[in-house]
């Protein structure tokens, strides 16, 4: 079956996002690369980039990864406040949901509070400190299988 992993787009602080997010989630990065290791000849980095993050990704729960990187200058800045996508979470408790949907909405925004929601989960929503969206569910009734 196919898998679906989020990708992320940050204008330098991919990094500082990423070391919060591990401090929710838990686990160890599964890779950190940053622009300076690709430098070569042929693909020049400057030293204001150098230390940027090329790829990052956190391993979360069963097979899920969360990556990200940080765009280069030269290539424009991504638009912090557009709806670049949501992420959404599948906990497998009511205490999970609560300690992830707390956890990561610390400096930012909530857009709808964890509770349980008229379609039968215990839902949130939520923009935190870096513009990313994030949706939190808790749905007993889910048995894996959408």
């Amino acid at each position: 079956m196919a898998q679906i992993n989020p990708h992320i787009n940050f204008n330098g602080n991919a990094e500082e996002a990423f070391n919060f997010y591990k401090s929710v989630f838990g686990g160890e990065f599964a890779k950190i690369m940053r622009f300076k290791d690709l430098a070569s000849a042929e693909f020049s980095v400057s030293e204001k980039e150098e230390n940027k993050i090329m790829h990052i990704a956190l391993p979360i729960g069963k097979g899920s990864m969360l990556m990200a990187n940080d765009v280069p200058e030269i290539m424009g800045r991504t638009n912090e406040n557009e709806n670049r996508s949501k992420i959404v979470i599948s906990a497998e408790s009511k205490e999970e949901a609560d300690k992830l949907f707390s956890g990561l909405s610390v400096g930012g925004k909530i857009e709808m509070s964890i509770a349980d929601s008229p379609w039968g989960s215990y839902f949130g929503m939520f923009r935190d400190k870096y513009g990313i969206e994030w949706m939190v569910d808790f749905d007993p009734n889910y048995k894996g299988q959408l």
